[in-house]
């Protein structure tokens, strides 16, 4: 079973917790080790959503010239 991993965040250099839950469930998915910690990951994803990048997977939005 896996152990708690102190991991370093690439934005702010804080140290985070990954768990082990957290990481069997990163493993399940396919998902690689976070590089942010949650603060800055959620910052990230607002900071996308006000850009227009966030959900939905259809993007672009905007007219269309037909």
């Amino acid at each position: 079973m896996s152990q708690d991993k102190d991991l370093t965040c690439k934005e702010c250099g804080e140290t985070f917790v990954f768990t082990a839950g957290e990481q069997e469930f990163f493993q399940s998915r396919g998902f690689s080790e976070p590089i942010r910690c949650k603060t800055c990951r959620d910052k990230r994803k607002a900071e996308k959503a006000e850009q227009g990048f966030g959900g939905g997977g259809f993007g672009g939005g905007g007219r269309r010239g037909w």
